[in-house]
């Protein structure tokens, strides 16, 4: 299995090879690695502080461990932050995050690799957030004896490390010293597996979220001009074209009572013109507005990228994309401003989605029509929506913590 493995990654990586000319993340992936552990080498040379590795997969999973990163580093001062990044979509977002000392891509997954990079960075402690399980990076980190966590995990009883062909991918969980779980099932799961040093902490995004809600707002002086009258808002956030096709019509229908803002998850002129088409003559793009004229407006179209967790303190109602396509992007930074929540089907791996769902909360719908229907109920009843929003604040601040959790047992590995 283990050369299988093997091959398997670097077959993937000649894919993308392949790709760079026709794919742009394709080309980032491959420029990024291109004579990186040189490069490591030559960051890290003359470092002597004490490091950290935390690894995120993309932008979701470093929103995700940021809170333990910026706890670790408040307690311990005198260490250092090395950040990795499996995707473009993340390392070319975060790679100037001022709470890291260095950002790098991750080198593939090989047993000379992780040997060279751990050279490089002689870690004090390593932390994998959520997914990720890099076999190799794995044994060479537990045959170092460094601490290696995984953080806000979730597991499902179909994925492979519970198949009975699965005895390789269970090694490898089994390399980490320890696996903090989002909820108790997935801790059940791995003791099932023979898997043991589990615990549930909870997922770190709580902490993000509640900070972000709490703190006090960015000034956003256009969105304040567009939002500043009567009409409610309904905050799009990180929309697909599979999302867009369901919400026109309801674009349309209501195009006269509210104000849209929406945040395409691709910043291209592809999915923002698809925004445009929707009601032509009625969006006006975020980069070019006006703070005298904007409110003539009804879509705001945001075109960069980092404003989305700020825009929902600004909205009545939530629509989150992706839940048409590969799965539901995060529906917490909505929540945790109390909006009524709006996604496609496909969200069911995700626990505070179903949460929210069976709280009554969170409104899954797989047409326009039902979208149509789902909004109208909840647009026309104002102590619906104030009763929803009272449970989703309080379902976030109940769950929230997790980043403590953690980092007491890290307090008793790392001095």
């Amino acid at each position: 299995m283990r050369f299988l493995y093997s091959l398997g990654l670097h077959l993937y990586a000649l894919l993308l090879r392949l790709l760079t000319p026709f794919v742009p993340k394709a080309a980032l992936w491959t420029a990024g690695r291109r004579g990186l552990l040189d490069r490591i080498r030559e960051a890290l040379r003359h470092e002597s502080a004490p490091l950290v590795w935390f690894h995120c997969a993309s932008l979701g999973e470093f929103e995700q461990g940021r809170p333990l990163m910026e706890a670790y580093l408040a307690e311990h001062p005198d260490h250092k932050l090395v950040l990795t990044f499996f995707s473009p979509s993340g390392y070319e977002v975060r790679r100037n995050w001022p709470g890291a000392a260095y950002v790098f891509y991750l080198p593939l997954d090989t047993a000379a690799n992780a040997r060279a990079f751990l050279d490089a960075v002689r870690p004090e402690l390593a932390v994998f957030v959520k997914y990720e399980f890099w076999y190799y990076f794995l044994t060479e980190l537990q045959r170092r004896e460094i601490p290696t966590i995984c953080v806000s995990a979730i597991f499902r009883a179909d994925q492979v490390f519970f198949q009975p062909w699965g005895g390789f991918f269970r090694r490898t969980l089994g390399r980490f010293t320890h696996i903090f779980t989002q909820n108790q099932s997935s801790v059940e799961l791995l003791r099932q597996a023979g898997l043991r040093h589990a615990s549930v902490a909870g997922d770190t995004r709580f902490d993000t979220v509640v900070r972000t809600a709490s703190a006090p707002p960015r000034s956003l002086p256009l969105i304040d001009a567009f939002t500043d009258d009567w009409h409610p808002v309904l905050i799009v956030g990180s929309s697909w074209p599979e999302d867009m096709a369901v919400l026109t019509p309801l674009l349309h229908q209501y195009q006269d009572e509210l104000r849209f803002i929406v945040a395409p998850h691709e910043i291209n002129e592809h999915s923002l013109r698809l925004v445009e088409a929707a009601l032509p003559g009625r969006v006006t793009r975020y980069s070019q507005a006006q703070a005298g004229t904007v409110d003539q407006a009804r879509v705001l179209l945001i075109d960069n990228v980092g404003l989305l967790s700020q825009l929902y303190r600004f909205g009545h109602f939530a629509y989150v994309g992706g839940a048409f396509g590969k799965g539901l992007h995060n529906t917490l930074e909505a929540a945790a401003f109390g909006l009524p929540l709006f996604f496609g089907p496909t969200y069911h791996k995700f626990q505070e989605a179903e949460d929210l769902v069976e709280l009554g909360c969170a409104f899954p719908v797989t047409s326009a029509e039902e979208l149509l229907k789902s909004f109208g109920l909840l647009y026309h009843r104002e102590e619906a929506r104030l009763t929803v929003q009272d449970l989703s604040l309080d379902y976030v601040h109940d769950h929230s913590g997790a980043t403590q959790k953690i980092m007491r047992w890290i307090g008793e590995m790392v001095k």
